[in-house]
């Protein structure tokens, strides 16, 4: 037995999230079934990333448990040759038994994608939010500079039951212009429920000028999910990559 790590690309637009849904194909559900097909034995992958129905990734990463005696190595070629277009796994690597892709220490790195024109885009419709308000970058860029650093991110998380502690550290926090492309990119240790997309909305706020970038230390402070902004639709969310310090 030997346990397998994936790193998985997907376009979120047809799957309804990463993880098993009731209501919709999931990108698990194919990643289970052509594994299963492949490898002649039932697989179960356990993904790093449970993304959002509509949220994109270039680098979730997961792991299976296999008997197979194809090489680790082999199988995202081979697995590659079955999974629908939308689906690509981009490298493949036996980990050892005990390695967990949501229980190590992890650094993830997000991108909010946003097209920021008179007109949308047709070609980016769905991989970024398209935003006809002009947005003042310079703003938004200060006030994520105020969200660098351990802070407890209560304001900007729709909250769960199971989770309890809402401390959670930034290491970057970056708004960029390319032409009429915003890109909002946040490195941290972790993220909570749509804290992400909570920031992004927030960050919009303040860009389009309805926010002050010197409102961001009273959101935070607040410790209330209704002092920040509106949580930006997923489509424009992007899951770059996933990093494991203690495993290189």
């Amino acid at each position: 037995m030997k346990r397998v790590k994936l790193i998985v690309a997907y376009d979120g637009t047809n799957y309804c999230g990463w993880q098993v849904q009731p209501n919709g194909l999931t990108v698990v559900e194919v990643l289970n079934r052509h594994l299963s097909e492949l490898l002649g034995e039932e697989i179960h992958v356990i993904g790093a990333s449970r993304t959002d129905s509509g949220v994109h990734a270039d680098g979730n990463v997961a792991v299976f448990d296999t008997s197979a005696r194809m090489p680790a190595g082999r199988i995202s070629y081979a697995l590659n040759t079955r999974l629908p277009e939308d689906i690509r796994i981009q490298d493949s690597c036996e980990v050892p038994a005990d390695f967990h892709p949501r229980f190590q220490r992890t650094v993830k790195t997000y991108e909010y994608r946003i097209c920021n024109r008179h007109f949308p885009d047709p070609c980016e419709r769905l991989y970024s939010l398209f935003y006809y308000w002009d947005l003042d970058v310079e703003k938004m860029q200060q006030a994520a500079e105020y969200l660098v650093g351990e802070h407890d991110f209560t304001s900007f998380c729709t909250r769960k039951e199971d989770v309890t502690n809402c401390v959670r550290t930034i290491y970057e926090l970056t708004v960029t212009r390319d032409g009429d492309r915003i890109t909002i990119r946040i490195r941290g240790n972790g993220f909570l429920y749509n804290m992400v997309r909570i920031i992004a909305g927030t960050l919009l706020r303040v860009g389009g000028g309805l926010l002050a970038p010197e409102c961001i230390p009273e959101i935070l402070a607040a410790r209330d999910r209704s002092r920040a902004a509106e949580t930006a639709p997923a489509h424009g969310l992007h899951l770059i990559r996933i990093e494991y310090p203690d495993f290189r």
